[in-house]
C-alpha cells in the first residue's frame, strides 16, 4: 500500500472535523495552511472562511493536494493534537493510520537495521526469542505500541538467556549467573562487569518505564533496541 485511499482520508477528516468536539473551522484553516508553507503545497482553503459547505470537507479537498507520505504525517500530528488526543474516536483512528499505512511513515525507523538483521541471524537458534525479537523490530517499523514492543525486547532477552544459561530465571535475577557465563568464557573482569551492568540498568529501565508505566520517551526507544541486539547478539556469538 502506497497511498491512502480517499475512503480513509473521508474518514479521518469525518472525526478530526466532528462537528461538536473536531477541529474548528478555523483551526483547520490554520493548520492547513502551516503545512501548505512547510511542504510548499497549495491548497484550495487557506483562508476564512472556506470556499467549502463544511470544515470536513475543507479538510478533506486540503489533505488531497499533498503526497501519501505528507499525508501521514499530518494525520499522525492532528490525532496528537492536544484537544483531539484524548478522544477515543480519534485514539482508534490513529492505531488504524499506523497499523495499515505505517510504512508511509519516513521518519519513523531510525534503529540500526543493519545491526538488527545480524542479530536475528544469530538468534535462528532460539526461535522463542527470535519470535518475541521479529514481533518487537516488526512493530517499531509499523510505528506501533511503543510499550508492546519494548515487552517483547525485555521477553526476546529474558528467554535467550533462560535458554543460554538452562535456568528458567526472571530477567531480574540472571544477573550474577550472566556474569559467571562470561567470565567461564574468558571475558575479562572489566567487560564482564560492564556487559552485566547494562543488562541491569536495562532490566531497571524496563520494570521504571514499562512494567508499571505507559509513559514511553518515543525518542529512547531506538537506543533500547539496537542494546538489546548488541546484547542478544554478543551472547549468541559467545554459545
Amino acid at each position: 500500500m502506497n497511498k491512502i485511499p480517499d475512503a480513509f482520508l473521508t474518514y479521518a477528516c469525518n472525526i478530526l472535523a466532528e462537528k461538536d468536539n473536531g477541529f474548528t473551522t478555523s483551526q483547520i484553516v490554520k493548520l492547513c495552511s502551516a503545512y501548505s508553507v512547510k511542504f510548499n503545497i497549495n491548497i484550495p482553503h487557506n483562508k476564512m472562511p472556506p470556499e467549502t459547505p463544511n470544515k470536513r470537507t475543507a479538510l478533506l479537498e486540503n489533505l488531497l493536494k499533498f503526497t501519501p507520505e505528507q499525508q501521514y504525517g499530518i494525520l499522525a500530528e492532528l490525532c496528537q493534537e492536544q484537544s483531539q488526543c484524548c478522544r477515543e474516536e480519534v485514539k482508534e483512528l490513529f492505531v488504524l493510520l499506523k497499523q495499515r499505512y505505517g510504512m508511509l511513515n519516513k521518519e519513523s525507523v531510525s534503529f540500526d537495521q543493519a545491526l538488527s538483521a545480524d542479530t536475528g541471524h544469530w538468534l535462528s537458534n532460539y526461535p522463542d526469542a527470535l519470535k518475541c525479537y521479529n514481533e518487537a523490530i516488526n512493530k517499531r517499523r509499523q510505528g506501533l505500541y511503543e510499550r508492546n514492543l519494548l515487552d517483547d525486547l525485555r521477553l526476546a532477552l529474558e528467554l535467550l538467556l533462560k535458554s543460554v544459561l538452562n535456568n528458567d530465571k526472571s530477567l531480574e535475577n540472571q544477573i550474577s549467573f550472566l556474569g559467571s557465563f562470561i567470565s567461564n568464557i574468558g571475558g575479562t573482569k572489566e567487560f564482564r562487569n560492564m556487559f552485566v551492568k547494562l543488562v541491569e540498568y536495562f532490566a531497571k529501565y524496563q520494570d521504571e518505564h514499562v512494567k508499571h508505566n505507559d509513559k514511553i520517551v518515543e525518542s529512547e526507544i531506538d537506543f533500547l533496541i539496537d542494546i538489546t541486539s548488541a546484547f542478544m547478539k554478543s551472547i549468541c556469538r559467545c554459545v
